[in-house]
């Protein structure tokens, strides 16, 4: 083993040499060993609504599941992401052909990425973006080409000019995130038309990660890109129930798209995890049936929360990005004085008893990103009233 350091790897393809633990393990076994309050890692410190839990209770003693389930998903569920597609959106998918389950976005995103590129295309992603994009593109042997989302005065804002310039001929996807994780941006109608007029003028085909369209606040409104004219049959659209309904847990996703698309991410889902999610399937299909009201007070719940959050880190010094979706809020903290994510959020613990997370692990460009700090607030109204009360005494 000549030349090879005591850091070295060599074990690990090369693609994926810069991906290491994750930045939310790392956090979340801080605030485990410190007993700090967790508003790093984006899950919810309470289960979802008591009937969805006992559906899938029921179809464990009913024995629905418990074996492998169908490889493109339970026909129940697939019935219901298509009718919940209909009903939200008018977009019309066939429930056979044009829906599959997976484990989660997590892995819609990766079978996409191995789908559809070849070794060499180039992706253009918002940046920051998702740490999973990365792995996945390089996993496809693709070359991701960030557009950054820049702050302004009311939040992080994509300049379309920008993105048209990062098109070349290359390039064979664009990985669209809205409602976008980290930043809280809601893409406007403005901006998704320019997208869909790009990728069509282009012959693009585009991945978009909606698993927050039903966290958006104020005036924001999520439109799927796929409405957009041109986009139905060039577009994979991904969702999840974990965000929804605050099962995270469960790892139930899918995407819905032609059946060219989704025959192809079929193909390369069934080699990865094949199946998943047995009885939970079940329990998502009754999900995405109940009522609009649901969406909307679980909406003005996650608003709330927001909002009180928000209000503890401006009392705090923090300079916050009020989000206009997901259930993150992304701060500055050049105001306290700080400039190093990094640091920042590995100190924070001891000094204030909260973890965050750097969004600079977001960023191809760490010094774009080093000075911006996340914030979940989709924990319990006291919790976060404490650790409002605990940035104040920093």
């Amino acid at each position: 083993m000549t030349g090879m350091t005591s850091t070295a790897r060599p074990h690990l393809n090369r693609r994926l040499a810069e991906f290491g633990t994750t930045i939310f393990a790392e956090m979340s076994a801080l605030a485990t060993a410190t007993g700090a309050i967790n508003l790093g890692q984006g899950f919810p410190d309470t289960d979802g609504p008591e009937e969805i839990r006992e559906a899938a209770v029921r179809a464990l003693r009913e024995g629905r599941g418990n074996q492998y389930p169908p490889g493109p998903g339970i026909p129940e569920l697939r019935t219901a992401i298509a009718a919940h597609q209909r009903r939200r959106y008018g977009l019309s998918f066939d429930p056979d052909t044009e829906v599959l389950v997976t484990a989660g976005a997590t892995e819609a995103v990766a079978a996409s990425m191995l789908a559809l590129l070849e070794p060499g295309d180039e992706v253009v992603a918002l940046e920051p973006y998702y740490d999973s994009y990365a792995a996945s593109i390089a996993m496809a042997g693709g070359r991701r080409v960030p557009v950054t989302l820049r702050p302004d005065d009311t939040g992080f804002r994509l300049d379309l000019d920008e993105l048209r310039a990062a098109v070349t001929d290359r390039t064979r996807l664009l990985l669209i995130n809205t409602p976008h994780n980290p930043t809280g941006t809601v893409l406007t109608r403005a901006e998704l038309t320019a997208i869909a007029e790009l990728a069509v003028e282009r012959d693009l085909l585009v991945v978009t990660d909606e698993v927050y369209e039903h966290l958006v606040f104020d005036d924001a409104e999520h439109l799927p890109l796929a409405t957009f004219p041109g986009m139905r049959e060039r577009t994979v659209t991904i969702g999840s129930a974990g965000k929804t309904f605050s099962f995270t847990g469960w790892k139930v996703g899918w995407v819905t798209g032609s059946p060219e698309l989704v025959g192809a991410v079929r193909s390369v889902k069934q080699f990865l995890t094949y199946v998943s999610s047995g009885p939970f399937q079940y329990a998502v299909a009754e999900a995405l049936a109940l009522p609009d009201s649901y969406f909307e007070d679980f909406r003005r719940s996650m608003r709330t929360r927001r909002d009180l959050l928000a209000e503890g880190l401006t009392a705090a010094g923090f300079r916050v990005f009020a989000p206009a979706g997901t259930y993150f809020i992304t701060t500055d903290i050049r105001p306290l004085g700080e400039k190093d994510g990094f640091a920042f959020c590995r100190t924070l613990p001891e000094r204030a008893g909260v973890v965050a997370v750097p969004n600079a692990v977001f960023y191809d460009d760490r010094e774009a990103g080093a000075p911006f700090v996340r914030f979940a607030f989709c924990k319990k109204e006291d919790v976060l009233r404490e650790a409002a009360r605990r940035l104040r005494g920093m």
